[in-house]
C-alpha cells in the first residue's frame, strides 16, 4: 500500500493511476484529517470494497434464515435506527 502527499499525487497522476490499475492499493493524504484511497471504477460504474461486499453477503445470508426486521412506518425507523 502507498500513502502520498496531495501535492505528491498531483505532481504524478499517472504514475500512481497506473499503480491502481495494477492492483496497488494507494491512499492520497490531504492535510491531517482527511485521506482517499483510490480505485479505479469498474465497468458498470459500481465499486464496492472487498469489506462492502462481506457486509452485503452477511446481511442476504440473515435474510435468508428470516433474520430480518420489518419497519413499516418512519417512526419504526426512527426508532430501529437508533437502536443500532
Amino acid at each position: 500500500m502507498l500513502v502520498v502527499s496531495s501535492r505528491e499525487f498531483r505532481q504524478n497522476q499517472a504514475e500512481y493511476m497506473d499503480k491502481v490499475d495494477k492492483g496497488e492499493q494507494v491512499i492520497v493524504q490531504r492535510g491531517k484529517d482527511k485521506s482517499y484511497y483510490l480505485v479505479p471504477v469498474s465497468e458498470n460504474g459500481m465499486y464496492f470494497t472487498p469489506e462492502i461486499l462481506e457486509r452485503i453477503k452477511q446481511a442476504l445470508e440473515n435474510a435468508e434464515k428470516g433474520n430480518v426486521t420489518v419497519v413499516k412506518t418512519t417512526k419504526g425507523l426512527e426508532k430501529h435506527l437508533e437502536s443500532l
